[in-house]
């Protein structure tokens, strides 16, 4: 029934800063930026490089995000990074905070946490690859 994850749709409070943290910090392609005049709105679609999308729109005086990730609902996204430590290298030369890096208990593989302009929990979770 279901193929894989086409999008995620983000909500921001700030455009411009939002636009330039995912498509220059984090490196996600633009493939599309249009204004919605009758909303007041920007629609922007990013690509990451498996072809999973991310919808980044704008709205006037959208509400505050509830609470931290615990709460029910969404509760983080989470990128796939081969080099965790260049990674987090290239996340602080941009000054955003990294959380410590953990290790899942269940494969052994290394992660960490960060947050977008809004304060979205955003996790990079490392995948080796074996030859």
């Amino acid at each position: 029934m279901l193929s894989g994850m086409h999008h995620v749709a983000i909500i921001c409070s700030d455009y411009r800063r939002a636009k330039q943290f995912y498509s220059e910090i984090l490196g996600l392609r633009i493939v599309a930026e249009n204004y919605r005049e009758e909303r007041d709105s920007y629609k922007l679609d990013l690509l990451l490089p498996d072809g999973t999308q991310i919808e980044l729109f704008s709205f006037p005086e959208p509400p505050s995000r509830p609470s931290q990730p615990e709460a029910c609902g969404l509760r983080h996204l989470c990128f796939r990074t081969e080099n965790l430590e260049d990674s987090i290298r290239h996340l602080k030369t941009h000054d955003v905070e990294v959380e410590p890096v953990r290790v899942d208990p269940y494969t052994g593989a290394r992660f960490t946490f960060f947050q977008d302009p809004d304060g979205l929990p955003l996790e990079l979770y490392e995948i080796i690859q074996h030859k």
